[in-house]
């Protein structure tokens, strides 16, 4: 039987990229891997389904099955995953010098239901001790306005949150409308060094690891989709695909642990990331699969479901078919 052809959209990850040079070849499967960055990657496959195999947003895609109607089933695969301490920016000048200051301000995020903002909310809630009630909200982007938020809510009703389309969040806190910005994209301005615009955590590093030591939890950025039309034909393709991703992931690690060539053009990379990356997991390096990141998953769910950008209550079970929620291991 021939293979099936296949399309996968998905960033340039070195721990994904033996999939796409052929390297590494689900088994059955014909794989075409196209590159872009993940917001042109989500917004073609959450609007059009152009590709049958996708990297998508972890907000946007609970979101959408929250609802009922995805179509698309998760695979427990989690190509990106980032701490967000590091993506509160405000004027250096202005009222927020610490997270307790987070309390009854104006606060911009370029979309509600953006990943990255329901982990830094879900931060200030449970872990710096201040209700997301207490705050006034605006969306719009952060260095351009009018930025359309890619997901449905359901927000609680002591949430206030203004859709703002005629300014950019930070062209709002320069005219003095804004008080802090959640972003995973660092504005233009402090990356080109302006002096005005600071991190709530320039040492985020250290607060990040206290915040993983406290809590277990690692946000897990992206996730991956099959179309449905596929799985429900194919459904063994979701079992083939998570044991190519698991085995470029090994061999990313075998290249990034070669000590006598510099894989990544960073002194010491191969001790620094190993060993941080083993002291966060062990010796299950990066682990995809439920059981090794349910107590991230449950806290996403927790934090999504209290902000409002799931519709319903779910478990960690209802956002994975059956199919993949146990994989086999060598």
């Amino acid at each position: 039987m021939a293979d099936i052809k296949l399309t996968m959209a998905m960033n340039q990850y070195d721990h994904v990229q033996d999939m796409a040079t052929g390297r590494v070849k689900p088994e059955g499967i014909d794989l075409t891997v196209i590159n872009h960055g993940p917001e042109e990657i989500f917004h073609r496959f959450l609007f059009s389904q152009e590709w049958e195999i996708s990297e998508i947003s972890m907000g946007m895609s609970t979101s959408w099955i929250s609802r009922g109607d995805a179509p698309f089933v998760l695979i427990p695969i989690f190509p990106s995953r980032v701490f967000r301490h590091s993506s509160i920016y405000m004027l250096k000048d202005g009222p927020v010098k610490t997270d307790a200051n987070l309390k009854g301000k104006r606060i911009g995020v370029p979309e509600w239901g953006q990943t990255a903002g329901i982990y830094t909310r879900g931060w200030m809630e449970h872990t710096a001790g201040v209700p997301l009630s207490s705050a006034t909200w605006f969306q719009s982007g952060i260095n351009d306005s009018g930025r359309q938020e890619a997901s449905q809510l359901n927000l609680p009703d002591d949430i206030d949150l203004t859709i703002v389309t005629d300014r950019s969040l930070m062209q709002m806190m320069f005219d003095g409308d804004l008080d802090v910005a959640f972003s995973a994209r660092p504005p233009n301005e402090f990356l080109a060094g302006d002096p005005r615009v600071a991190q709530l955590y320039p040492n985020y590093r250290e607060e990040e690891e206290n915040y993983f030591n406290e809590t277990g939890i690692f946000p897990i950025m992206h996730t991956v989709a099959i179309r449905r039309d596929v799985f429900e034909k194919e459904p063994w393709v979701a079992q083939n695909m998570m044991t190519a991703f698991e085995e470029a992931k090994a061999r990313s690690f075998d290249r990034i642990a070669n000590f006598t060539v510099s894989q990544l053009p960073i002194a010491w990379s191969y001790y620094d990331g190993l060993e941080s990356n083993r002291k966060m997991f062990g010796e299950e390096q990066w682990p995809y699969g439920i059981d090794s990141n349910r107590t991230t998953l449950e806290a996403f769910l927790q934090f999504g479901y209290e902000q409002g950008t799931l519709h319903k209550k779910l478990e960690v079970e209802d956002i994975f078919p059956e199919e993949v929620r146990h994989h086999f291991k060598l």
